[in-house]
């Protein structure tokens, strides 16, 4: 090869003096055989490998100190409110917000979520407040069974436990649980519970008294005003539940006793307001005088879809949780202490096992407006806090989407229908209920919320005749006004005519009409043993409950917050030296409603007793939540 040509091997290379000898020099050793000496790398190379291996080096420790500050922010500096953090948890004055939105799992989210966008025409990428909020979800089986009720979820809360279903901070062995509600007023915070069922229902009174079954809520009443081991342990309650604290000798009573828990409640120092005029002159706070008692509602709230058309009569959920919040923070103000408050939107679990869509999709936008109050409260204050909220479980086994006939389903549901929705199916059913008893209806005289027993027929005006013309015109009428519906079937009339002597409660036919309109599913009208979720105001400061988890994490979650864990053994030790001797917590359970009745399968199907509906003996039994 000629010393002019280029040589084959370089071709591409960089075109320079240097790189040209050196390509001739290797050429040169491949076609010779000859073995060519490697040069001795000068200053230039050198210095390149050092500047390399000092970027490396820089990198890394960048990255180092960037992990370590990311640490040292989380665990010990100042946060924007003002509070010290170390190993992971605050220090000094602090406030903790626990929701619980009862019955409340993913698929309800979902239900509500269309709903919101369809009705007021959002995009499909609008979410609410709660889906930005969320980090997690729990696991909710209690000790007796892998579907738990609200006693054991809420013991697994307050206590940080596992328990049997009922307890209502008991545990299996038959011990009371110290609770962080009971610690926290140990250890100097101001504590309250504001609810839209009754203030002595099975999640407000796990945070606040101890008894062997829930249904022994007369006994609660009391230990919530402070006929308890450990005295008053609550500054607050907003809520329903009145009939618990009157005696039975008054008309709205449900106690089994002439005992008056209202005076009594007064002779411990709380002050007592009963009416919205009462509500309304706490003036969202500022004009409580703590200790206090609200009951609202002879029972349960109503539903926020009737109770918005009654907002003269009832508080909402909004308007409890802003009370407690403004009214706890004024309170602590001149303590080292903070206070912690339990909001529960109850009647979303109500609403899940009457099956009912429209009550759900209400109580959910209620509980999620509640949520986002709490959130701008947090936001304003200058305590440090934290807001986390979770389901205990979920009711109904919601599916956004039904099967109607044996042919393969189209894919769809209609949240539209459920627009065309003014009352709820239980609010219906009063007044159908009303009606046929010979009163006159609710609808026609502006009673929107009859109370829950059944009304005694009055003896001047005859019950209707379940087949006449003018009630199956009356139901067309609710049925049309109340769920927008225009298309029944005979045989729904029928139904809802003879709803006296049918399997299901009415409340129950409405709701599966207006379901099956809308095409939304329900698998029982209990609850069921889906994960549910959790949420928190600031994922880092709950970053303990990131990811699965069990319900007795958020519970201990809870008490590491306030720095309660040996408040709380000490606490539980009392209770324990208390129950010696003494039957403070009500009847004591036979062994076989406490214990694991066990998780398998012994041919249910075959009980043909117990009515595809869940009733037993033709008549719907009381739900337990």
């Amino acid at each position: 090869m000629a010393r002019g040509e280029e040589p084959l091997l370089s071709q591409g290379r960089p075109s320079s003096d240097r790189s040209d000898d050196r390509s001739m020099e290797e050429e040169d050793a491949l076609l010779t055989g000859q073995k060519q000496e490697p040069r001795k790398q000068g200053w230039a190379f050198w210095r390149e490998i050092g500047l390399f291996a000092w970027a490396v080096i820089a990198t890394a420790l960048v990255i180092i100190l960037a992990v370590l500050y990311q640490h040292q922010q989380q665990t010990s500096s100042p946060k924007p409110s003002g509070g010290e953090w170390k190993n992971g948890r605050p220090t000094g004055k602090r406030n903790l917000i626990f929701m619980v939105s009862d019955g409340m799992g993913p698929t309800s989210l979902s239900l509500t979520r269309s709903f919101r966008q369809t009705t007021t025409g959002l995009p499909i990428d609008d979410v609410l407040v709660l889906d930005e909020h969320l980090i997690g979800s729990s696991r909710t089986r209690s000790t007796s069974s892998l579907v738990t009720d609200s006693a054991a979820g809420a013991t697994a809360f307050s206590c940080g436990q596992k328990s049997y279903n009922g307890a209502i901070s008991v545990l299996p062995n038959r011990d009371p649980c110290g609770t962080v509600l009971e610690a926290a007023k140990r250890a100097g915070y101001m504590t309250g519970l504001v609810v839209t069922t009754r203030i002595t229902d099975a999640t407000p009174a796990c945070f606040a008294a101890h008894v062997n079954h829930r249904e022994e809520e007369d006994k609660i009443a009391e230990q919530e005003v402070g006929e308890h081991p450990l005295g008053r342990v609550l500054d607050l309650m907003l809520g329903g539940g009145r009939c618990h604290f009157l005696p039975n000798t008054t008309d709205g009573s449900c106690r089994h006793d002439d005992h008056d828990v209202v005076d009594l409640a007064k002779k411990k120092g709380f002050n007592y307001v009963s009416d919205r005029k009462g509500f309304d002159g706490l003036n969202f706070g500022t004009g409580v005088k703590l200790p206090l008692l609200g009951l609202f509602a002879d029972t349960d709230i109503p539903y926020e879809v009737d109770r918005r058309n009654m907002d003269d009569v009832y508080p909402s959920l909004d308007e409890m949780a802003r009370t407690a919040l403004t009214a706890l923070q004024d309170a602590t103000e001149d303590s080292d202490k903070g206070f912690f408050l339990m909001i529960e939107g109850s009647r979303i679990d109500h609403a899940g096992h009457g099956n009912d869509p429209v009550a759900q999709v209400h109580e959910v936008l209620a509980y999620d407006k509640a949520f986002s109050s709490v959130l701008d409260f947090l936001a304003r204050d200058d305590v440090e806090g934290v807001l986390v909220g979770t389901s205990d479980h979920e009711t109904g086994g919601l599916a956004t989407a039904r099967q109607l006939h044996d042919t393969y389903p189209e894919y769809h549901w209609f949240p539209s229908i459920l627009a065309n929705a003014s009352h709820s199916a239980e609010n219906l059913a009063y007044q159908l209920r009303d009606h046929i008893a010979g009163h006159i209806s609710p609808l026609e005289i502006g009673i929107k919320n009859p109370p829950r027993s059944p009304a005694s027929p009055d003896p001047a005006s005859p019950s209707l005749s379940t087949d006449s013309p003018e009630l199956k015109q009356y139901i067309h009428h609710l049925l049309s006004t109340g769920l927008g519906i225009s298309d029944p079937t005979s045989s729904e009339i029928s139904r809802l005519a003879h709803s006296s002597s049918d399997p299901w409660p009415a409340s129950y036919i409405f709701a599966d009409m207006i379901s099956r309109r809308a095409q939304v599913g329900w698998t029982t009208h209990g609850h069921s043993a889906v994960d549910v979720n959790i949420y928190a105001s600031d994922p880092e400061q709950a970053q303990p409950l990131r990811g699965n988890r069990e319900n007795t994490e958020i519970g201990k979650f809870l008490s590491e917050y306030l720095d309660l864990e040996e408040e709380m053994g000490f606490v539980t030790q009392e209770l324990k030296e208390w129950k010696k001797g003494r039957e403070w917590m009500g009847k004591v359970l036979p062994d076989g409603q406490v214990r694991n009745k066990g998780d398998h399968y012994k041919g249910d199907f075959r009980k043909r007793g117990v009515l595809e509906c869940g009733c037993v003996g033709g008549r719907a039994e009381g739900h337990v939540h």
